[in-house]
């Protein structure tokens, strides 16, 4: 992400209109109470004077009852007060911060593909979680400060200048000095808070990637390696914690200085007057505990200027997301998606990643209710195809159309309606089989839902779970074997019943016995839709109506597959690679193969293959 810079008054502002405002009246009454409970600190101080002189000087036993009692409902209000306050504050700061997730989640899920491939998952977490419950702690702190420590601050000093302005002037005579230390330790928070945010969103997303590839770290034995690498982040993350907390704690340290300095020139000064008898014990004892009781509020309200700073931070991070442009958008007037089974086009397409041509110039075009193989490389720029279709991408150059009309005319949720997806890689939720099937779909009749499981052949094994549909099927399906994950996302296919039909190896990653039955669903499902299918087993696209061979972005051959075989070329080398012998070679030969064609070598005689590569890579 860019370094952006927003003033203090700019993230007030957003903060305040967009998450504070709505709840006005309610903080409104919270700052009452808050108001009501830092006045009861200076009455209390007022209350020294005639608790020394009248009571304890004067020995006056009348007054003693009147002072327990107003003593007593002093510090009832106090109780009363603080305690509405902190609940109506604690109300506002969680309805707030759900709303800024919910804002958050909801404008990073509009984001297009290259957005999330610069932006990790563990970082968007660390945003949406970690960050807002620092801005809902500080920004409390701050209207506490504001609300109740400012309040008490003015009407302490209030009681202490009726006391002796003089006294009040010699108490506060250091705080000049504070101010440029104040502003550099400030500008010294805000730097090692934005630092910290960040090394906090590299934690997640390292902790993110760890427990997502946990497999292959044990197969590699990295365990040690990435336990380093956390450690060498958590280290370096801690230094900057502490040299922030530094900061933050100096302005109140500070504050402790000037403080000790004014009360040591008030006793040197008033203390002469007490002695002399121009003031009172009582005028002293009232004078010296409403400027105690400041001690607090002013420590307080020095913190808060750094966990401003901390805050601001973590504003600037999370409004940087919020302003981040929406590059994919549907037209004010879109075009009505089709019904039926549509043509789809690409014309002329080009689309790059840096520097890195994944299309180049590319014609394509799916026949309505038929099915088109895409083959080639991995880096053909098969699934970009898929990417383009469902409008997670636009193309930089050319033109995608989808029964003659251009997806930008489309509105995007309405398009991407128009799409079953079908991948090797099965995303289930860890939610019951049913909520993963019907995906929060409320109008599904139990005969539906029953018929997509059976064309899936998820009924196979459904008996065999503990609960049925209501087996919880754990973080990514985990509780469920790859054949039958798959088997669940074809139901789910089923079920959604669109036109359009799209299968990215669906069956690469199953055994045989997988594989067959999940193929048989699959040909059930492509039944009367238009089908895209990108396969590197071309056992599974034999019965295609049509095709089309890819490399380095571009078409090179298309047509059915024996006319693909009987011209030769890459398909015709391909399938003879994977089937000689009648035995099917492994796909990873198959790329080998395609790598060296791509090179303008020649493919690898098929008996030196067989007599060799068979011998690595088994039958």
């Amino acid at each position: 992400m860019s370094d952006v810079t927003y003033t203090s008054r700019e993230l007030l502002t957003w903060l305040w209109r967009d998450y504070l405002k709505k709840h006005m009246w309610v903080l409104l009454v919270a700052i009452i109470f808050m108001s009501i409970e830092a006045s009861t600190m200076g009455g209390l101080a007022k209350l020294m004077q005639p608790m020394f002189d009248q009571v304890f000087v004067a020995g006056e036993k009348g007054a003693l009852l009147w002072v327990g009692l107003v003593l007593v409902g002093i510090f009832v209000l106090r109780a009363v007060s603080g305690v509405v306050q902190k609940v109506l504050l604690t109300r506002i700061k969680q309805k707030s911060a759900a709303d800024m997730r919910i804002d958050l989640l909801d404008r990073m899920m509009v984001q297009d593909g290259a957005f999330h491939q610069q932006n990790p998952p563990g970082f968007l977490i660390q945003r949406v979680q970690s960050d807002v419950n620092a801005i809902g702690s500080v920004w409390q702190a701050v209207i506490t400060g504001a609300g109740r420590d400012l309040i008490g601050l003015i009407v302490l000093l209030g009681v202490a200048i009726s006391i002796d302005p003089v006294w009040a002037l010699l108490a506060c005579i250091g705080l000049p000095l504070m101010v440029m230390p104040a502003a550099l330790a400030q500008r010294f928070v805000r730097a090692r808070s934005r630092e910290a945010r960040d090394l906090g969103a590299t934690l997640s997303t390292r902790l993110d990637e760890v427990f997502h590839g946990i497999v292959q770290i044990k197969l590699n034995a990295l365990e040690k390696y990435q336990a380093k690498q956390y450690r060498d982040l958590t280290r370096t993350y801690i230094r900057t914690e502490v040299r922030a907390s530094f900061g933050n704690s100096a302005i109140p340290g500070m504050i402790d200085i000037i403080s000790g300095l004014g009360f040591m020139a008030v006793i040197l000064y008033g203390g002469n007057e007490i002695i002399e008898g121009e003031k009172t014990i009582g005028q002293f004892m009232t004078f010296f505990t409403a400027m105690g009781f400041t001690f607090n509020p002013l420590r307080r309200l020095g913190a808060i200027s750094g966990l401003w700073q901390t805050a601001a931070a973590a504003l600037e991070r999370l409004k940087e997301l919020m302003d981040e442009p929406v590059h994919l958008t549907s037209p004010a007037k879109p075009t009505p998606v089709p019904t039926t089974p549509p043509h789809i086009a690409l014309e002329g397409v080009s689309l790059s990643y840096g520097d890195a041509k994944v299309l180049d110039n590319l014609t394509l075009h799916a026949a309505a209710g038929e099915t088109t193989a895409l083959v080639g490389a991995s880096g053909a720029g098969k699934s970009t195809i898929f990417n383009l279709l469902t409008r997670l991408i636009d193309p930089q150059e050319g033109n995608v159309s989808i029964a003659g009309v251009p997806l930008t005319e489309m509105d995007i949720p309405a398009l991407r309606g128009l799409f079953s997806v079908v991948t090797q890689e099965a995303l289930l939720f860890d939610e019951t089989l049913r909520e993963n099937i019907v995906l929060g779909r409320e109008n599904v009749s139990d005969e539906e839902l029953q018929q997509a499981l059976d064309a899936a052949h998820v009924s196979d094994f459904l008996p065999k779970l503990e609960h049925g549909l209501e087996t919880r099927v754990g973080p990514r399906g985990s509780a469920l074997s790859g054949g039958q994950r798959q088997r669940v996302v074809i139901a789910r296919a089923l079920l959604r019943n669109t036109p359009i039909l799209l299968l990215d190896e669906a069956t690469s990653a199953l055994d045989a016995q997988s594989e067959k039955v999940v193929q048989q669903a699959l040909d059930r499902l492509s039944q009367g839709r238009t089908t895209l299918v990108i396969a590197h087993r071309l056992s599974t696209i034999r019965g295609a109506d049509k095709i089309v061979v890819m490399d380095r972005g571009r078409v090179m051959d298309e047509g059915k597959h024996e006319d693909l075989l009987a011209r030769g070329g890459i398909y015709a080398d391909l399938y003879r690679l994977q089937f000689e012998d009648g035995k099917t070679v492994s796909d990873g030969r198959n790329l080998a193969a395609m790598r060296r064609m791509e090179r303008g070598l020649k493919p690898v005689e098929p008996n030196l293959l067989q007599r060799i590569g068979l011998r690595l890579f088994g039958n």
